[in-house]
């Protein structure tokens, strides 16, 4: 029997990558990053209105490199016995399409148009129309958001679309259709892009969408026509129905096919978002949370529905049937700046220092200023009088999500310098994620053990010890660089035939753990008063700024 071979396509916010798998033993055998070229030159953004998007072309152009450099430097073999492709996204990150199913922004009268072009998850533009959103929702006979969490956040589907409707005539007018980025780049590759056709992600439209069985679908016509009449008839041009990730989205279209060298017969999975399929590549298990860290944080949990599934969980970013493992009840949560939290603080201090002393002299600052502020903070003693700061430099996402909070350093004196500073956001991020562990279990959901992935957790020892240490938890650390492209070719097997089920699949191809953090006994309790004290803190900034 010849050795079968899958690719996972795993987007991130800067750049998308590629991981050639074979299926047997999970060995990853090529791989390759494309850097979007539009995003890096911040193009289309706007940080000080939460305005973030991106050209569809960036990710076309990403989806042909990032394969073809996977499949560089593998033999003829392997490229003909890729039998599957499965793709992950940020998300929610939605576009106008027309009926073709073609992003407006790749028509030419929107080429430059920001709102014909992807809404990124982090974009937070829609904030009133979310809080519209959760009003309307909480005085109607169904309340379309117990199923996630209770809070409908500006960073999901529907507040997106409604804000862009509202602020652009001529959007309104072209889009027939609107489609997350995970089941477009899907669609892509079958050659099929039709909006009706297509497949959707039970992931997406779950916990960004609304979507739900017991509400037969999407929330009612009734319901979005009230919230805005821009909103009536769209109802009919979206879905109804929802697919888990162990399905196909259909065959690999021949100009695909030819694109990228490979066999025409390859499977094509339907989508999801990142860190869910990043999970399924750390192996998650029931009542495990899967950080995953990187510029923000998902935190994932599936437990089966028999046991938890009566629950509704307040505050978090939903409970979708089959969203990570089907036939599990798949839970999410977050932190909307983690590693973002660093960068800014990178930022404050590298950006005089490039109109002082130029690019130069920044570029060398930035690259070794983490790490440095890193290693000096890990020599600090933690005490209880230490300064405290806030994560919610941009918002907090989860639990009770609330996108117009605002970040707080509190406990500043003249002997406060940069390492202390650092120091306090690298501990915020930590309570952060702990607000998010206790939130599970006050609502019933016990956690059995921690696992995380992402840049953040395989780069920084000090942010993982932090971690452990305001968690009271060991952590695992996943040995694969790249669990979330893991991930999708691990779905990406199940869509082809080659493994019955995501158990079986994971049992072969999932990541083995490297590095795991205790807990320090003698700064645990230290750390717990410091969470009250942020606790507190947080309920100051809530209530009156």
């Amino acid at each position: 029997m010849k050795n079968q071979f899958v690719i996972g396509v795993d987007y991130g916010t800067d750049s998308v990558r590629a991981l050639v798998v074979n299926t047997a033993t999970g060995e990853e055998v090529g791989t390759a990053v494309h850097y979007y070229a539009r995003w890096k030159q911040g193009l289309y953004c706007d940080p000080a209105s939460s305005q973030f998007r991106q050209h569809p072309l960036d990710y076309l152009e990403g989806l042909q490199n990032s394969i073809a450099g996977a499949l560089e430097g593998v033999s003829d073999e392997v490229k003909q016995n890729i039998v599957g492709i499965s793709v992950d996204t940020t998300g929610s990150t939605p576009v106008a399409v027309d009926q073709n199913g073609t992003p407006l922004a790749l028509l030419p009268e929107f080429a430059e148009n920001p709102n014909g072009m992807f809404i990124l998850w982090k974009d937070h533009t829609a904030n009133a129309e979310a809080e519209e959103i959760n009003h309307l929702a909480h005085h109607w006979d169904t309340d379309f958001t117990k199923y996630v969490g209770g809070i409908y956040s500006s960073e999901w589907f529907w507040a997106k679309i409604l804000r862009t409707l509202r602020v652009d005539e001529s959007i309104r007018e072209k889009a027939y259709s609107w489609v997350e980025h995970c089941d477009w780049v899907s669609a892509v590759l079958t050659g099929n892009t039709d909006p009706i056709a297509m497949r959707r992600s039970r992931c997406a439209a779950g916990h960004k969408a609304l979507w739900h069985q017991e509400f037969e679908g999407l929330p009612s016509e009734e319901f979005l026509t009230k919230l805005d009449p821009l909103l009536g008839g769209l109802r009919d041009r979206l879905f109804s129905e929802t697919y888990t990730s162990d399905n196909s989205m259909g065959t690999i279209s021949k100009e695909w096919a030819d694109k990228l060298g490979i066999s025409d017969k390859a499977v094509i999975g339907v989508g999801a978002f990142d860190c869910h399929m990043g999970a399924v590549g750390a192996d998650i298990q029931p009542y495990s949370l899967c950080k995953v860290i990187g510029t923000s944080t998902c935190d994932m949990l599936v437990a089966p529905n028999e046991e938890i599934g009566h629950l509704l969980i307040r505050g978090i970013c939903g409970q979708v049937d089959g969203s990570i493992i089907p036939g599990m009840l798949g839970m999410e949560a977050g932190q909307s700046a983690f590693g973002d939290l660093y960068a800014w603080f990178q930022k404050v201090i590298v950006g005089p220092v490039r109109d002082l002393l130029g690019q130069e002299a920044a570029d060398k600052l930035s690259a070794e200023l983490i790490p440095y502020l890193s290693e000096k903070a890990s020599e600090l003693p933690v005490k209880a009088t230490d300064i405290v700061s806030v994560d919610w430099m941009n918002g907090r996402r989860t639990p009770d999500a609330k996108h117009t909070l605002k970040g707080g350093i509190i406990g500043l004196n003249l002997g406060s310098d940069a390492v202390k500073i650092f120091k306090s956001l690298v501990e915020a991020t930590a309570f952060g994620a702990r607000a998010i562990s206790d939130r599970f279990q006050q609502e019933g959901v016990p956690i059995k053990q921690v696992i995380a992935i992402g840049g953040v957790a395989k780069k920084s020892p000090f942010v993982m010890q932090t971690l452990a240490d305001v968690l009271n938890m060991p952590i695992k650390v996943a040995s694969s660089d790249q669990a979330c492209a893991l991930g999708a070719a691990i779905c990406a097997s199940v869509a082809a035939g080659v493994y019955p089920d995501m158990a079986s699949a994971q049992k072969n191809m999932a990541s083995a753990f490297d590095a795991t953090y205790e807990p320090r006994p003698e700064v645990v309790p230290i750390y717990e008063a410091l969470y009250q004290r942020y606790q507190g803190i947080g309920q100051y900034i809530e209530e009156n700024i």
